[in-house]
């Protein structure tokens, strides 16, 4: 499946769901909590509030049977209401034409010996659809359309489009082959002429980023225009990022929020988010903590519905400016000969090859695509040879079951088991959820909280995050909210997403901890840039390794909208080498200045000197050297930049936005020498430029004849000082006159007037033999 795809499923999810994004919001923050992927009712109570649980009980006991009596009432008029309305809004079907024009159709009806509950084309070679108006079509003949010929043209179409677009989404989903997938957008192109919907959602992104269709922003925006008529809120999304970066139309922030907040109020997941980050960043509105955290639980709430216990994916979030730094070293990719290394190893029978090998085809990410197959023939291999972490990776395969793993209970009970017996924290954590959850067993809370604290002893995160949740919600243990916190705390120090989801919501509703609405917008903002269209990053970073910087570009630039750090910085990089085409040239310096200060305002310091170079040197905005000064100086107080301590020291030195100062100057380069050991030659340079100025300085402040005025020489060197300097005089002419008559006589004479020498044979021991 493309990620397209799973962008458009996470969406489609959404919308399918009864509960409005308020009413789920609601919903989350006082009548339930989702602990590790579940939902479990809570009443909203504070730890105070606890003690009186016993009363509440036996209050609510003696309310069930009156409550019952209640509810069963109630569902019966509710049953009867939905009924009478059903058949309020149902409309009546008027036959068209035929024999009888104008009349109600008769539903059901009998044609050859076959009753229809609703219109149908059988008999017709046309394929239009009618129905007969009374029950006995043979005997009384009588019958007309359900549709007009032009309602009947269009549907026909809408079914051949839809055919259309169904053949090229099982090409698309069946095939990995870029060729095949090219093929497959043919298909949808042609869907999406003929008007199809989904069809146009799919070509206009493909347009946009240049995936498997030739980039076409004006084309996309055309589409995006269309689908925002239709409503269609992937398309409205798409349209405010047109106009908040201004690809293809002039950019407008106002528009921007308009179409995003249609997009949200449609159930769009990306639209949310972005609309999250705004209110949280305050770009185009008024900063709100509040309206970020609406928007970002719901979309985290997906995000942690949507995952498996294993943790997610992983995120690679490469920075192309730290690459360009250090290549190689800050992308965290395996190189293809290391990969081909250790896949070698495993064939040869290493069993730490093969489990490290399973794990990478297990969760994704290093540059290793996610492969269930190779993972489970690793793992296979691995646990016969009877490695217990390869058993209970099994486990976990069978316990969640896919495409290529059936799952069953009772085989993944069986490796968890063995892996556990060998003292494997992932197989006593798996044995854990078995007895919690009765997977294969009875549940059996005491076993599962001995089992989830084995594996969380021996750091598993897994084990942590679950034991985090029993004491949370009180299942075998008394409820603990510290005790929960602690847990979760350790596996998000981990990476699990659950954890950081489950601290959030700790956090946003003051459970167990003071209520933080920062923290939980900070907390839910990491699990919604876990979900599935994180794996855009490295869809922009291989087009732009592949050299398509415009496709590139603009991929991050919508993940840049959606709050990626990375992204942003990304995008910048991009737009400061000047690699974008499709970004004038006058605008490339101003568009990469707002997303180096949005990169900034998240803390990355490499984004932060970059905007005190841009004030500097006037790249996108006027020279401002003391708005320069400020950046660098923020670099260097929070993050310890040794490159700016460097520059600080220099404007320090020249007297750029702050009064001259050379002891500044130099204490500012001696800081960035302490800090980096990179910076050491160039502060060396630098402070013996400063010591030749300030010696220059120095001289050019005092007054050579003053001071020669000021000695007093006979009682510097005593009253026959005038003795001692002729005397001193007269020993240095000597020396000179000695030694210019010594280099006289040692001058060889000419080459003419030395005597010859005549050539002397060697003698005959020295002689060659004949």
């Amino acid at each position: 499946m493309s990620l397209l795809d799973e962008e458009g499923n996470q969406d489609e999810s959404l919308e399918s769901k009864t509960l409005s994004a308020e009413d789920q919001v609601k919903d989350h923050s006082t009548g339930t909590r989702v602990v590790a992927g579940q939902i479990f009712l809570e009443s909203g109570k504070s730890d105070s509030q606890s003690e009186n649980e016993e009363n509440f009980h036996s209050q609510e006991e003696e309310k069930e049977n009156s409550l019952e009596e209640l509810n069963s009432l109630e569902m019966s008029n509710l049953l009867n209401k939905d009924l009478e309305e059903a058949e309020i809004q149902s409309p009546v079907l008027t036959a068209i034409g035929g024999t009888a024009d104008g009349e109600p159709c008769h539903f059901p009806f009998l044609f050859m010996e076959k009753e229809y509950a609703e219109c149908t084309a059988d008999g017709r070679e046309d394929g239009r659809l009618w129905c007969a108006t009374t029950y006995d079509y043979k005997k009384d003949q009588k019958w007309g359309f359900c549709e007009s010929e032009e309602q009947s043209n269009k549907r026909k179409q809408m079914q051949e489009a839809e055919d259309v677009y169904q053949i090229g989404m099982k090409i698309l989903n069946e095939s990995s082959k870029k060729a095949q997938k090219k093929v497959a957008y043919q298909y949808l192109l042609k869907a999406a002429d003929m008007n199809h919907t989904k069809a146009m959602e799919k070509v206009s992104y493909a347009l946009l980023f240049g995936d498997y269709l030739k980039q076409n922003i004006q084309s996309s925006k055309e589409l995006f225009e269309k689908l925002t008529e239709e409503g269609s809120p992937k398309g409205q999304m798409a349209l405010g990022f047109l106009y908040a970066s201004g690809l293809g139309v002039n950019s407008s922030q106002a528009k921007a929020l308009v179409y995003y907040t249609f997009g949200a109020l449609g159930g769009n997941l990306i639209a949310h988010m972005i609309l999250g980050y705004r209110y949280w960043a305050g770009i185009g509105v008024l900063q709100s903590c509040e309206s970020a955290l609406t928007h970002y639980r719901l979309v985290a709430n997906h995000v942690a519905s949507d995952i498996s216990l294993t943790g997610g994916t992983v995120v690679q979030r490469i920075r192309l400016a730290d690459e360009v730094e250090n290549p190689g070293m800050a992308s965290g990719m395996l190189e293809e000969d290391l990969i081909q290394y250790y896949q070698f190893l495993a064939e040869k029978g290493d069993v730490q090859a093969q489990v490290g090998l399973g794990q990478l085809h297990l969760h994704g990410g290093r540059g290793v695509e996610q492969n269930h197959q190779r993972a489970f023939e690793y793992f296979n291999q691995a646990a016969n040879a009877g490695n217990s972490h390869a058993m209970a990776f099994l486990g976990k395969m069978y316990s969640e079951g896919s495409d290529v793993v059936p799952q069953s209970n009772e085989t993944a009970l069986q490796y968890f088991k063995k892996a556990a017996d060998m003292g494997n924290p992932v197989g006593q954590s798996g044995l854990g959820m078995a007895y919690l959850y009765g997977r294969g067993v009875p549940v059996n809370y005491e076993l599962a909280l001995k089992y989830f604290q084995k594996a969380a002893e021996q750091g598993w995160v897994d084990g942590q995050l679950q034991l985090g949740s029993m004491y949370y919600n009180g299942i075998g243990v008394k409820k603990d909210y510290k005790q929960a916190l602690k847990y979760f705390n350790l596996a998000s120090q981990g990476g699990h997403i659950l954890a950081f989801y489950n601290l959030a919501q700790m956090h946003a509703t003051g459970t167990g901890v003071m209520r933080s609405c920062h923290t939980a917008v900070e907390l839910f903002k990491n699990v919604c840039e876990r979900g599935r269209w994180s794996e855009r990053l490295m869809t922009a970073y291989n087009s732009y390794k592949d050299g398509d910087s415009n496709s590139a570009v603009v991929q991050y630039l919508l993940l840049a909208e959606q709050g990626y750090e990375v992204a942003q910085s990304n995008a910048a990089f991009i737009l400061d080498q000047k690699e974008a085409s499709i970004v004038g040239e006058n605008e490339t310096y101003p568009r990469a200045l707002l997303h180096w200060n949005r990169a900034a305002s998240q803390g990355y310091t490499v984004a932060r000197i970059k905007l005190g170079d841009y004030h500097f040197y006037g790249f996108g905005t006027d020279v401002d050297y003391e708005t320069a000064f400020i950046h660098y100086r923020l670099a260097s107080e929070q993050q310890h930049s040794a490159q700016a301590m460097f520059n600080l020291g220099y404007m320090h030195e020249k007297g750029l936005g702050i009064k001259q100062d050379i002891h500044l100057a130099k204490r500012f380069y001696d800081m960035a020498a302490e800090a980096s050991p990179d910076a050491q030659v160039p502060v060396f340079l630098a402070l013996c430029k400063l010591g030749v100025i300030y010696s220059l300085q120095y001289i050019r402040e005092i007054n050579i004849r003053e001071v020669f005025s000021h000695i007093d020489m006979d009682q510097l060197l005593g009253p026959e000082w005038d003795l001692y300097l002729m005397t001193i005089i007269a020993l240095l002419l000597g020396t000179i006159i000695a030694y210019r008559q010594r280099q006289h006589q040692a001058i060889p004479r000419p080459a003419g007037l030395r005597p010859a020498v005549p050539q002397q044979e060697p003698p005959p021991e020295h002689q060659p033999p004949q």
